[in-house]
């Protein structure tokens, strides 16, 4: 019996009672908690069979065998691991077969099989307890990612409402949370449906958003949301790939890093997704625009002001046009869903956000948007404002240590949104009007240090669920990563996603000399957010830097130094543009390479601790010359933690290893390209350079005599 997760199961039930009270009278048919979980120890296959109920479910599970086709999906619930099913009882299966006009599940095809089963398994362990009105933090072997809500059920028992939970707000979960050796299973009242439509598509039949519609006809800016699998990738497999592993089987991709094994595997797919954020016609309507030329009005006051050049572009499928930037500024070339926009995935319970200082600094990640040379900030602020806003500024949605406050636009939460998923995108509504125009470029975007997780730099890493990774395992430690791994791929835990060259965008570089993969989060060593790259090898690799507006940058990178397996790296930075998948321009060497093997008590480096320092002028005058030697402290507002969790955290600043190294500064006229090469100088297959995070700064941050870089 799992006491920790009834307790929390219970917790979770109760509020949500006592947030619906009084409309919830009764919820006498709940089994009870006694019966959510099983005391057996048994299998989720085990389970299944178990209970003539899933009859039908088994017979499609038998038939399945997934793209590799290479073992029955019964099979692998048979199996140790870590696995979610959403089990659909005869009576649903016989639902869905009446529906697709056929009598048995013997007259569906293989394909049918695959699809039925992939869409109900999740490789990682979900209780109703862990997540409520959310989306899941991980996609099912579908690569489809699942939302889970809860509403009143008025009809189950006449005159008594009681709490329903639904996946994707049509399969009703009518036996929740019953624990299993490898897993969780969940009955369910009918089949999960899946949408094949794509996003634009999907978005034309959402009758609350039919303005914005009629700008992306007017763009024609559907044409650049068709992509879906990259056959290209497909093709690059070759017959050695299943070699490369990608199940996490392979003995060579456990590679060591700093003290500790990655067990590294590979995408099985490429695709290409996107996320929308969209005014609904009522949001317009409050800002005075009704109709298709208010809304090329507005798209003029807000995008004239900063690119005044481009008045005379009448062509509304010409990305400098400003009804096609307004319309392409909506969109991500990358699909994430509310709770995967930051680090902060919608549990109080998820120890990651208790990383963080929040009283100090909001969780955010910057992304690039499909408007050229435009970025969207994305926070959740703690306290009383709580949710998901763009381009907002503040602290718990109050003004910052300089004064200011931004509200930006919030974003719909999923359990208000209709069907919002489609086969290659997702898309939310949005409170006000959202635009890259000039108090976003020099308040929001240009005044603030941006602070960027390596594995949020290529879209093909959030698309691919490469950042936020969990472990594939339910052991005691949960969905985080352990140290001490070991080179033996079937003990070792640490799943980490690679990628190879060309299919990872923004990343240049040869499988020949480079290796990287993004690691699984891990909240016990020294990474920011949890998630660094790993960059292995006598590697050369070239980074397209996220585009900032006009003005000075500095460019930092932080990294955990004082490893000898770490490499001496040479930088080198500049202007640039991609020609035939290469780099071209004119990178310029930063200073000399940067050996990041000692650690920062090296006299090279010269950390000293605060607490040695003294008073708060000998910590500022420190800093000062630290930075003028090209240093800065870690993250005085991040920490990590012991491998149990809960605390207590040492912050980064506090962490001799755990540094900035300040690369070059640069003027960015916000309308080119900018790159940065990081070449590896030491003869070896085997150093590494953690690339954890990216820091761009502008002028008015780093060098401002009225309020000094913050320290966290």
């Amino acid at each position: 019996m799992c006491m920790e997760k009834i307790k929390k199961l219970l917790m979770t039930s109760m509020a949500l009672i006592a947030i619906a009270a009084p409309l919830f009278t009764s919820c006498s048919d709940d089994p009870g908690v006694e019966n959510y979980y099983t005391t057996k120890k048994q299998y989720a296959a085990d389970y299944l069979k178990d209970n003539q109920e899933f009859s039908e479910f088994i017979e499609i599970l038998n038939r399945a065998t997934g793209d590799k086709g290479t073992y029955r999906l019964m099979d692998l619930l048979s199996t140790y691991g870590s696995y979610t099913v959403f089990a659909p009882t005869n009576e649903a299966v016989d639902k869905f077969l009446a529906q697709k006009g056929v009598s048995s599940v013997a007259e569906l095809s293989k394909e049918d099989c695959d699809t039925i089963a992939l869409n109900h398994i999740i490789e990682q362990e979900f209780y109703t307890s862990d997540y409520n009105n959310a989306t899941y933090p991980q996609a099912n072997m579908l690569d489809r990612y699942l939302t889970i809500t809860s509403d009143s059920d008025t009809v189950s028992v006449p005159g008594q409402v009681r709490l329903a939970m639904y996946l994707n707000k049509t399969a009703r979960i009518i036996h929740p949370d019953d624990s299993v050796m490898n897993g969780v299973v969940h009955t369910l009242n009918s089949l999960i449906g899946t949408n094949n439509d794509l996003l634009a598509d999907l978005m034309s039949k959402d009758p609350k958003i039919s303005l914005f519609n009629q700008a992306i006809v007017a763009t024609n800016f559907a044409d650049k949301l068709q992509q879906y699998m990259d056959i290209d990738y497909e093709r690059a497999k070759g017959p050695t790939f299943e070699q490369d592993s990608v199940d996490w089987t392979n003995n060579e991709l456990c590679l060591s890093t700093a003290v500790e094994y990655d067990n590294v595997a590979y995408m099985k797919h490429r695709y290409f997704k996107y996320t929308a954020f969209v005014e609904t016609d009522e949001v317009f309507e409050k800002n005075g625009v009704t109709t298709l030329d208010d809304l090329r009005n507005l798209a003029y006051q807000k995008y004239y002001p900063v690119y005044p050049d481009d008045a005379s572009v009448t062509d509304e499928t010409d990305p400098r046009n400003y009804l096609n930037r307004f319309v392409a500024y909506h969109f991500l070339p990358f699909q994430q869903t509310y709770w995967q926009l930051t680090c902060f995935d919608g549990s109080d319970k998820t120890e990651l956000a208790n990383h963080f200082l929040r009283n100090k600094q909001d969780i955010a990640d910057w992304y690039e948007a499909m408007m050229p040379h435009s970025l969207m900030k994305f926070s959740y602020p703690a306290g009383g404002s709580r949710g998901l806003y763009i381009n907002n500024r503040g602290i718990k949605c109050r003004p910052d240590e300089r004064g200011v406050l931004i509200r930006g636009v919030k974003v719909t939460p999923p359990h208000e949104m209709p069907d919002n998923m489609s086969l290659n995108g997702i898309y939310y509504y949005i409170d006000e009007v959202l635009a890259y125009d000039k108090n976003t470029q020099d308040n929001v975007i240009g005044g603030e240090r941006l602070r960027m997780d390596g594995s949020t730099l290529s879209p093909d890493f959030l698309t691919s669920g490469a950042r936020g990774h969990y472990t594939r395992s339910n052991i005691e430690h949960g969905k985080f990563g352990l140290g001490g791994q070991t080179k033996n791929a079937a003990s070792n835990t640490n799943t980490c996603l690679g990628f190879k060259a060309g299919f990872a965008k923004n990343f240049y570089y040869s499988d020949n000399i480079t290796h990287l993969h993004v690691r699984n989060r891990v909240l016990h060593f020294a990474s920011f957010e949890g998630d660094e790259l790993t960059i292995i090898g006598q590697f050369d690799i070239t980074i397209k830097m996220p585009p900032v507006p006009e003005g000075m940058w500095e460019v930092r990178i932080f990294s955990c130094f004082g490893f000898e397996n770490r490499g001496i790296i040479q930088f080198y930075f500049g202007p640039g543009e991609v020609v035939n998948g290469k780099v071209v321009g004119d990178l310029k060497p930063c200073g000399i390479p940067l050996d990041m093997r000692p650690g920062g008590e090296d006299p090279k480096i010269g950390w000293v601790n605060d607490a040695n320092l003294g008073d708060e002028d000998a910590i500022a005058a420190f800093d000062k010359q630290f930075r003028n030697n090209g240093w800065m402290k870690g993250m005085g507002g991040y920490g990590s933690g012991p491998e149990s969790g809960g605390g207590p955290y040492t912050y980064f600043r506090d962490i001799s290893g755990t540094l900035r190294k300040i690369i070059t500064r640069f003027h960015s006229d916000g309308k080119s390209d900018y790159f940065l090469r990081c070449q590896q100088k030491l003869e070896s297959s085997k150093n590494t350079m953690n690339f954890d995070a990216l820091e761009l700064c502008p002028a008015t941050v780093y060098n401002n005599e009225y309020y000094p870089e913050n320290r966290w």
